[in-house]
């Protein structure tokens, strides 16, 4: 390439590849959004356009024929001569492929908008100016075929243009509206959908096409450092430019009396700058390597994105300070690299920052010195650590310690990659800098140097808080992809933290915004709603027949329910060994009753109750065994209740209200055949049941074994779950009471039993739906009016499901600040 009249070779392709770029996207979806708001607003609006325009002319007035002309005429003189200018700009530089994308977009924008019901409609412009001089120029305000190609042509061809006239033009184009709306009190409506479909299509053009950013200003970069004493004999490219900047080498020649990278004095141990053969930085006649980083509009718009993207996800804590723009971003860059550089820890230093044509950056630094990370030197790894201690005893964090951005010299650390640093850094970025070495070391030299090394520099508190990092959710992603298995690594050396501090469980840090524990919240949030909708219609009609309950009944009803929570306890605690606290046990169930209600199949009890055993001690196995139990218990007494109480009964009803008929009976059989037999085609459900099920099988096998011969934790979980059931059972019992019901306590029990059954296999969260239509058809069944049934199955929901539900969301929020879930 030539620069200045001289000719300056060129090792690679300075041309970046073609990619769709972060601004080109961006501008892709607004424009679209842009059209849609158009058309909504249009279809929404058509029928007012009348009365606003009577409102702009009575508000303002029609402006004189005169007026009117004059205005029209000097406005559509620079409209019909703007995309002419623009083409003979185009035609004056020579940019032939830009030529090709202005014929594009002007032909895709008008062929566009020329689609109408009946086909293509050609414009019927007339350009006989002799019989139509007063219309000639309007014609083409009027049309907006005219407007998208011009709006087409100026999003295509702006980028090319200077500034100055890009936003005189864009100006020029926009003031179509207040023409229309001031002049002739007319909505320029179709004028609107013109100009963003216009830009729409050009949008597209762009994205295909490319911005200018590919034309890179490296001649303007050769001259900001020849002002600084370099003169560049060659460039070699190291990078393209894509996500990151286009990286240059480049070879230069230090004016006489110049020292060319202001180095600072050197360091006991430190080797000096590397230097050519051919003489030394700063001496007349010597050359140097120079590395220039080239940032484009590209990196501008994807780093805004990341960053929008990180302060929407990550806590402010984890957030950097969001840079002003790109030129911030890389002046943060050169400072960082100078701070640390003071440290004697930079692997480079600034030489030269200034911003470029056409939106580029430049940042010029000296080559980075000292050697990579070797896995096989473990004298490098004390450098390393070492090298970081310094840095946050400085309260300096680095963000971004990849093996490329780590070097040692003389068996000091150097680091490089200075974008994410930051000077006076939380302690959560410096929690963050220790997760990522201990990552990247235990990659490199293994888990157990690693961290032994780090306990030793940065001290074992450190090394165990910075170990709650080491989770996809903390590590960011870039230092994931550094270790080619890194799950199995980051679970590696948290279990080599945990053996060499001695501690039994490190606490997972949440570094987001919304944990998944506030997530799962919100959905069953949503599903209380849901499921309580039905239930609130209901109330008009509940609420009139609660004047004549009788609140006695309704309120042993009450306390029957509340004992019910105190026998599920007593049954878990005694699943689990009697290890947990049977306090909390039992305001767990309350939180369990909104988990489950609110989840179908109740999933979400199951789940909050693995959970708190967890939390409380026990293994994840044991926690999971203990649960299984629990409900192997629940399910053999319920069975055997439902048999004993049916035999009491000792009388017929119709049970068809809510038994299912046997066509829905074969339905179910021939599903569990199907379920059946896939699990002995398929090969991977195969595999599950033998590797995953069958040990889960065989540990609760062994539970029940072990508890058939203690017949005192036995008679404690039968009895748990026995009370559990019999509660429920109970407290429907009262409520039909309360409402002057006379079904007997044997009868009521069977209803409920069966009612809790169809609602153990219902879709919706908490039965809701099915247990009403099941218990309100087997009371009827069984003799109980309607006029009764109704209102006694909503006040038992009321006070086993509804209460409970609405008590368990501030319980749940209670055991998580108490650190129980």
């Amino acid at each position: 390439m030539k620069v200045d009249g001289r000719e300056v070779p060129v090792h690679g392709s300075l041309l970046q590849p073609l990619r769709r770029r972060t601004s080109d996207q961006l501008r892709v979806a607004l424009s679209g959004v842009c059209v849609l708001t158009v058309v909504i607003v249009s279809l929404v609006t058509r029928g007012r356009w009348e009365s606003l325009e009577h409102s702009i002319s009575d508000l303002i007035g029609v402006a004189s024929p005169q007026f009117s002309n004059l205005a029209y005429s000097l406005y559509g003189v620079a409209i019909l001569a703007l995309p002419f200018a623009i083409l003979l700009g185009i035609v004056v530089g020579r940019r032939w492929k830009l030529l090709a994308g202005y014929a594009a977009a002007a032909l895709i924008a008008g062929i566009a908008l020329s689609f109408t019901g009946s086909g293509i409609a050609a414009p019927q412009w007339h350009l006989d100016l002799t019989a139509h001089l007063d219309t000639f120029l309007s014609q083409f305000l009027d049309d907006p075929r005219w407007i998208a190609m011009l709006a087409a042509v100026l999003t295509v061809c702006g980028p090319w243009l200077p500034k100055r006239f890009r936003m005189l033009w864009w100006v020029l184009l926009l003031a179509f509206v207040p023409i229309h709306l001031f002049v002739s009190a007319v909505v320029p409506a179709r004028s609107m959908l013109g100009l963003t479909a216009g830009w729409f299509v050009g949008a597209l053009v762009v994205l295909f096409v490319g911005t200018p950013a590919l034309e890179v200003p490296v001649d303007v970069a050769l001259r900001v450092l020849d002002r600084r004493g370099l003169r560049v004999q060659e460039l070699t490219v190291l990078s393209p430019a894509g996500p990151g900047p286009l990286v240059l080498s480049a070879l230069c020649r230090v004016a006489p009396g110049r020292d060319v990278v202001d180095r600072p004095w050197p360091r006991a141990g430190e080797p000096d700058p590397p230097v050519s053969a051919t003489g030394a930085a700063g001496c007349d006649g010597g050359t140097t390597t120079v590395v220039l980083d080239l940032f484009g509009q590209h990196q501008r718009s994807e780093a805004a994105v990341r960053q929008a993207g990180r302060w929407l996800t990550l806590r402010s804590s984890e957030t950097p300070a969001a840079f002003a723009s790109l030129q911030r971003a890389v002046e943060h860059r050169a400072l960082m690299s100078t701070a640390i550089n003071g440290l004697g820890l930079s692997a480079n230093w600034p030489v030269a920052v200034s911003s470029l044509d056409r939106g580029w950056m430049l940042y010029a630094h000296t080559a980075s010195r000292g050697e990579p990370l070797d896995g096989d030197q473990q004298d490098q790894l004390v450098a390393v650590w070492d090298g970081l201690r310094r840095l946050h005893a400085r309260q300096i964090s680095h963000g971004d310690l990849r093996p490329e951005n780590i070097r040692t010299a003389a068996g000091v650390a150097r680091f490089e990659g200075f974008a994410r640093s930051e000077i006076g850094a939380s302690e959560a970025q410096l929690q963050s800098d220790v997760a990522q070495l201990l990552l990247v070391s235990a990659e490199l030299f293994g888990a157990e140097p690693a961290v032994r090394v780090a306990i030793s520099a940065v001290g074992a508190d450190q090394v165990i808080a910075a170990s709650g990092r080491l989770t996809r959710t903390a590590m960011p992603k870039r230092i994931r992809r550094t270790a080619p298995n890194v799950a199995e690594l980051m679970k590696t050396t948290r279990a080599e933290v945990r053996a060499q501090t001695n501690t039994e469980e490190i606490r997972t840090e949440q570094v987001t915004r919304f944990s998944r524990n506030q997530l799962i919240q919100l959905v069953l949030l949503i599903g209380l709603v849901y499921v309580a909708y039905p239930f609130v219609s209901q109330v008009p009609t509940f609420l009139t027949e609660l004047r004549s309950v009788n609140w006695m009944w309704a309120l042993l009803g009450l306390v029957v329910s509340g004992l019910t929570y105190v026998g599920a306890a007593a049954a878990l605690w005694a699943c689990a060994s009697e290890s947990v606290s049977f306090k909390n046990l039992t305001i767990m169930q309350v939180a369990n009753t909104f988990a489950a209600t609110t989840t179908p199949a109740g999933v979400g009890g199951l789940a909050l109750s693995v959970r708190f055993l967890q939390h409380n001690g026990l293994g994840g196995v044991r926690a999971t065994a203990a649960v299984a139990l629990q409900q192997t218990v629940q399910v053999v007494t319920h069975i055997v209740l439902l048999v004993v109480f049916s035999v009491a009964a000792g009388k017929s009803a119709d049970l068809s209200h809510f038994i299912p008929r046997g066509t829905v009976l074969y339905l179910i059989a021939g599903l569990v055949l199907g379920v059946v037999g896939a699990f002995m085609v398929v090969p991977k459900l195969r595999r599950w049941l033998r590797d995953d099920l069958r040990p889960q099988i065989a540990d609760l096998t062994t539970e029940l074994v072990d508890l058939a011969r203690d017949p005192g934790r036995f008679l404690i979980i039968v009895g748990g779950c026995a009370g559990t059931t019999l509660g429920a059972a109970l407290a429907l019992w009262a409520s039909v009471a309360a409402f002057g019901g006379g079904a007997t306590f044997i009868t009521v029990t069977i209803v409920t039993m069966i009612g809790g059954t169809l609602a153990s296999a219902a879709p919706t969260p908490g039965g809701v739906g099915a247990v009403e239509a099941a218990l309100i058809g087997g009371l009827a069944a069984f003799g109980v009016p309607a006029s009764v049934a109704v209102p006694s199955v909503l006040l038992y929901r009321v006070l086993t499901c509804w209460l409970p539900v609405f008590i368990g969301w501030p319980t749940m929020h209670w055991l998580q600040r108490n650190d129980l879930i």
